[in-house]
Formats: structure tokens, C-alpha cells, sequence
């Protein structure tokens, strides 16, 4: 609600007010009606704007004497008891804007009076992220490296203080609040007509599920993405036609089933879904064998499904007695030597340490490894802040569901045609993988390359929207047509014929979408072809337009 800091101040400050303006009127009237006695001798009254001015520097504390003329005792009595009780009225005063200034309430309202205002003065395009939690945390950064703005609700106070010690490049608009209230939502801009998409990545499934249906309620035009921990509330996600589900469990799952099917696949897809300022890792296949997997929950039920989809043997390590069918089930934590050796762990190739507790994951990968050194170790990192911890153990795959989360948010984020790219990594075979990356680190190197999506239309690229040139063209230097940009063309979306990895001699049409993958100086170089018909002239022709305004542009 506008303004109700201020409305909650008045009504907090009313009694100190209210006296404060009788003592002010009252010695007003006193003065006015009280007759004093001039040089002369002859009786006078004060006027009311003399009154007026009086009481204003006396009842102020500021002082300057008796005027118009000396005053008799009784008007002085009357002055003493006005300095009197206007003292006790500043001192009522105070005490009470002290009080207002440690009311909840008030406090509340002031925050929220600000966070309005500055998402009211956004005029640039924003996500709106609801829960700074540990995935928050990393979107956020994400989204600051990519220089996309955002504003971010948490209903915990502590996560938004933490925010000002973030380096940010931008100061983005953060208040405590609960994300389920429809009215926390439109304050955070959701109707805005800037706002591009809604991230509800809290803690809690409900409240997650509650962001994803009052946007599509409020606001069904802008994309949601949602954070569901598990099936049930993914299905019910979907149910309502919640636009991005995602569930890190499920998530690592395909990515494991990926990985051992197709590890070039994997590597592919993950290079490309990193986060900024991580690289390429190294090839990473999970072996084929027999498998432990300790810790059936959420997370061991999708790892222990990957591996049954490709025809490995596990067995499952777990402290509560249940059955699965055609799997073997040794009770225990596996943080001991006993049921990992009754699990086979000296005859497995490979460990899972899947629970919900960091420290028990560790234990198990410790101990695992010392009865089998030759393990492949998969670990489950719950805590970003044990981050060290699992670096020093160094395994094989370190899954954390923060930043599947995050990695996800920000493919999608970045551009629309890279789910479609994707898509097609999953299913090339494995050789096709190897070489796409092998082409794309000669041109890129091994940094995580930054993704930009392409339209010729009058909007995205008014320089190029009516075709005809050759894809080649766009990767030339906007400055020395002979040079090269550090960009890769991944995909082209061209009606219902798509072109993955398309030539370079393609000639492009209007309506088409490409995807490059590529530095951030790439991106900001191809910026002039397609927007200035001068710069793509020079790329096209190798003439350069003569003038001041051409040799600007071409430094620049």
C-alpha cells in the first residue's frame, strides 16, 4: 500500500502531536488575551501574528526576547508555563520517534515503501527470484556476470542482509517477504512490464508451487521456473502449465544415465550449462560393473534408476529395512566397514554417497575408497559451504543441487534455442559430441562460452533482416573484416527444418533464430553488423564508408 509508512507514522505520533499543537494554540490564546502595558503606559494586546511568531522561536527552544515591548508578570507566567510544557511536549515527542523507530510495524513498512520504489524505477528488462537460498544465491551472480538485472524476495531477513556483502555490479531491489502472498509478487514488479520471468527457487515445494500458479494466475504471458524437489510436486507443477520444471534429482539422473551412455554427450551438454567463469572438464564416464549406492531417498532412488536403465548391477546400502525388486539391500549407513564389505565393495567399480548429511556422504566415499582404491566415487554435496571439504576429498562427480538448479536457470535464461540445442546433444552419439567440442575449444579455448541467440527480423537485427547473406559474414570482425570473431554457430532454428551446426555458407532468411556459442567480445563485435547498415556493408564488401561519423563508429 502507498504511503503507509507515512500514515503509520501519524497514527504512532498522534498523541505527541496532538499536544504539542494544544500547547501551541493554547499559549497562542494566552498571549493574545493576556493585556500587557507599553512605554507609554497605555494597555496593549498582542495580535494574533505576533502571537504567532512568539510562540514559534519560543516553543522551538530557539529564544529571542520580549516584543513588541516588555512584558508584565502575568504574561511572563503565562510564557513560562508555554516553555514549560513544550519542553515536556518535545521530550513526549522524541521518546515516541524513538519508540516508532524500533516498532516492527513501522520498520516493515519503510523497507517495503523503498523496495517499492525501486522496482517501480527499474526500466530495464528483470527476473524476478523468489528465495536467495543457495541456487538464489548462484542465478543471482550468474545473472549480474551476464548483466541482466533482477529483483530478489526472500522470507528470510538474514539471506537479504547478505546480499550488500555480495559483489554485485548492480544494487538489485531485495526485501524479506513471503513469496506465497500474492501481493509480495505484484510488489516485486510480476505485472511489470519489464519483468521477463519468474524464478521460484525456495526451499519449499509449496512455496515454490505456490509462485508458479499465482504467476500463471496473475501474470500467464511471462515464462516460471520452478524448483521441485519432488515428483509429485513437479507433476502437480505441471499440471497448470508451469513453462520449466526442475528437479535436481531427476536432473543428475539423466545426467548420470547420460554420462554413461555417451560421455562426450555429457561433457558437451555440461560445458555448455555451466556456470560463467568455469571451464571444460575433463572426460568423466562412470564405468560399467557392479555399483553400491548408499542412501535410498529422493536422490538414490533417480541415481539407482539410471543405472538399472543401462543394465548395471547395484546393490543399496540404507539404515531403514524396505524392498526393491530384483536388487539386493544391505542394511546400515555405510559410514562403517561392515556393510560396504556386505554390499561386495571390494569386487564394485564405483560408490555412491548419496544421503542427506555432508559429513556422512564424506565418511562413506573415505572409507569406500580405503577398502577399494580403484572406486569411482560419486558424492552428494548438500552445503555449498562444504565446498573445501569435497574438493580435498576430490571425486570422481561431486553432485550439487544448487548448482544443477542454477546451471539449469541460466541455460534457460541465456536463450530459448539453447533447450532446443540441447535436445539434440542427448541424442547424438558419442564421437559427434567429442567433435563439436574439439572444434569449438580451437575457437573458444576451454572457458565456459558465453550463449547469444540471433533473429533477423526488423527488431533483433534490422541491418541483416532480409537475408541473403552468408552465416560466415557474421562471424567477421566488425573492424578488420579478415579477422576472425571467437564465435560458433550451434543452431538454427528455420521453421520446422532446423539446422544443427549449421555451415558457414549458409545463406540466411528472414524469420531465422541462430545460436552462437562464444566470448563476450564476440558478442559485443557482432553487435554493429546487425544493427548498423554501414558496418555490414564494410563486412560484406570490404569498403569502408568514408567521414568523422563512419571513423567513430569503426573505433569504437
Amino acid at each position: 500500500m502507498k504511503g503507509a509508512a507515512f500514515f503509520l507514522a501519524l497514527r504512532r505520533l498522534r498523541a505527541p502531536i496532538i499536544y504539542m499543537a494544544t500547547v501551541f494554540f493554547a499559549g497562542i490564546a494566552g498571549l493574545v488575551l493576556i493585556p500587557g502595558v507599553d512605554p507609554k503606559g497605555e494597555p496593549w494586546h498582542f495580535t494574533m501574528l505576533q502571537a504567532l511568531y512568539f510562540m514559534a522561536y519560543t516553543a522551538t527552544t530557539i529564544g529571542f526576547g520580549e516584543i513588541p515591548h516588555p512584558f508584565t508578570d502575568t504574561q511572563r507566567l503565562w510564557v513560562t508555563a508555554a516553555i514549560f510544557a513544550s519542553v515536556l511536549g518535545w521530550a513526549y515527542l522524541v521518546a515516541s520517534l524513538l519508540a516508532l523507530g524500533r516498532d516492527a510495524a513501522f520498520r516493515t513498512a519503510v523497507v517495503g515503501g523503498r523496495f517499492r520504489f525501486k522496482v517501480h524505477n527499474v526500466s530495464e528488462p528483470f527476473y524476478l527470484i523468489c528465495g536467495f537460498g543457495e541456487t538464489g544465491r548462484l542465478v543471482g551472480q550468474a545473472l549480474d556476470v551476464m548483466g541482466k538485472r533482477f529483483v530478489m524476495i526472500d522470507i528470510d531477513p538474514l539471506k537479504v542482509e547478505e546480499l550488500d556483502l555480495m559483489e554485485l555490479r548492480q544494487d538489485p531491489p531485495a526485501m524479506a517477504a513471503d513469496a506465497r502472498l500474492p501481493e509480495t509478487l505484484l510488489a516485486a514488479g510480476l505485472r511489470k512490464r519489464h519483468c521477463e520471468g519468474v524464478l521460484a527457487l525456495t526451499n519449499d515445494d509449496r512455496a515454490n508451487l505456490a509462485v508458479a500458479m499465482s504467476v500463471r494466475l496473475l501474470h500467464p504471458e511471462i515464462p516460471v521456473v520452478a524448483r521441485a524437489m519432488s515428483r509429485e510436486t513437479a507433476a502437480n507443477m505441471a499440471s497448470f502449465g508451469t513453462d520449466h520444471i526442475i528437479n535436481p534429482f531427476a536432473e543428475f539422473g539423466e545426467y548420470l544415465a547420460l554420462a554413461i551412455a555417451s560421455p562426450g554427450s555429457y561433457r558437451l551438454l555440461s560445458w555448455l550449462t555451466g556456470l560463467p567463469g568455469t571451464t571444460l572438464e575433463p572426460e568423466t564416464a562412470p564405468p560399467r560393473g557392479h555399483w553400491v549406492v548408499c542412501g535410498y531417498g529422493r536422490f538414490g532412488r533417480e541415481v539407482v534408476a539410471a543405472f538399472r536403465a543401462h543394465g548395471l548391477d547395484v546393490t543399496i546400502i540404507d539404515p531403514q529395512p524396505f524392498d526393491v525388486a530384483e536388487l539386493k539391500i544391505v542394511q546400515g549407513r555405510g559410514t562403517e566397514a561392515a556393510p560396504l564389505r556386505a554390499a561386495g565393495i571390494e569386487r564394485s567399480v564405483g560408490i555412491v554417497a548419496g544421503t542427506e548429511d555432508d559429513i556422512s556422504n564424506l565418511s562413506i566415499a573415505v572409507t569406500a575408497r580405503e577398502l577399494n582404491p580403484r572406486l569411482f566415487t560419486i558424492v552428494r554435496q548438500n552445503a555449498q559451504a562444504n565446498r573445501a571439504l569435497f574438493e580435498a576429498f576430490g571425486a570422481d562427480i561431486t553432485m550439487v543441487s544448487s548448482e544443477v538448479i542454477a546451471n539449469e536457470c541460466v541455460a534457460l535464461i541465456r536463450t530459448p534455442l539453447l533447450e532446443r540445442f540441447l535436445a539434440v546433444v542427448r541424442r547424438q552419439p558419442d564421437a559427434w559430441a567429442d567433435d563439436v567440442i574439439a572444434r569449438m575449444q580451437e575457437r573458444l579455448g576451454n572457458a565456459t562460452p558465453d550463449l547469444w541467440s540471433v533473429t533477423l527480423s526488423p527488431a533483433g537485427a534490422p541491418a541483416i533482416a532480409h537475408g541473403g547473406l552468408a552465416l560466415g559474414e557474421l562471424l567477421r570482425d566488425s573492424q578488420d573484416r579478415d579477422q576472425r570473431i571467437a564465435a560458433f554457430p550451434l543452431y538454427l532454428a528455420r521453421g520446422a527444418n532446423p539446422i544443427v551446426l549449421p555451415p558457414e555458407d549458409t545463406v540466411l532468411q528472414p524469420g531465422d533464430q541462430l545460436l552462437f556459442a562464444g566470448t563476450p567480445d564476440a558478442r559485443r563485435g557482432q553487435w554493429p553488423i546487425l544493427r548498423n547498415v554501414n558496418v555490414r556493408d564494410y563486412v560484406l564488401t570490404g569498403v569502408q564508408p568514408g567521414g568523422w561519423l563512419w571513423e567513430k563508429l569503426a573505433g569504437r
